[in-house]
């Protein structure tokens, strides 16, 4: 089941908390919970994936994204992702994610994001994202332009850079699993 009570909670606390650059990176604790986990005991991965979506509502908000959005009817998407798993989420843990905006080109915003329990890493992820009007992406600049930071475009550097050029190999559509 979708966590609506942890959404609402999430949204509440970022709109109380201080307002940040869309530059810096974001911060939500929470622990996990009994039905977070799997049948081994240790955070779902799928639930995992669903709490880094709060991490970027988090980010939205306190930036001032969020208010954009409503403001011209834009929405977001998600158009790819990988995540590293490397250390188990157990019940009770105290998580702190961190969310930031690592690159940027004229179509898509890529966003880092990190769960850490007792000062280690446990799972990371990075996104290709998007903004969306009808349908169709919006050009970065625009969004740039209606946030008042059209001088920010963070270029796409190391493994993140590495990362965008393989998803450009990558066949679409996918082959089937019988060929």
């Amino acid at each position: 089941m979708y966590p609506f009570i942890r959404l609402l909670t999430t949204i509440g606390k970022a709109k109380k908390a201080p307002k940040i650059s869309v530059d810096a990176v974001s911060e939500n604790c929470f622990r996990c919970m009994p039905w977070d986990l799997d049948l081994f005991m240790e955070m779902n991965n799928g639930r995992v994936l669903t709490l880094y979506d709060l991490g970027r509502f988090t980010l939205s908000i306190q930036c001032g994204l969020s208010d954009v959005l409503k403001r011209e009817r834009w929405g977001l998407v998600v158009a790819g992702s990988t995540t590293r798993y490397r250390k188990r989420v157990r019940m009770f843990d105290k998580v702190t994610m961190y969310t930031q905006v690592a690159a940027m080109d004229e179509r898509w915003v890529y966003i880092i994001q990190s769960m850490w329990v007792k000062g280690e890493p446990a799972s990371s992820i990075l996104l290709r994202t998007a903004v969306t009007e009808k349908g169709r992406i919006v050009d970065t600049g625009r969004v740039r332009k209606a946030m008042g930071r059209e001088d920010w475009c963070p270029e796409p550097e190391g493994w993140v850079k590495a990362w965008i050029e393989s998803e450009e190999s990558r066949p679409w559509p996918p082959l089937s699993a019988r060929t």
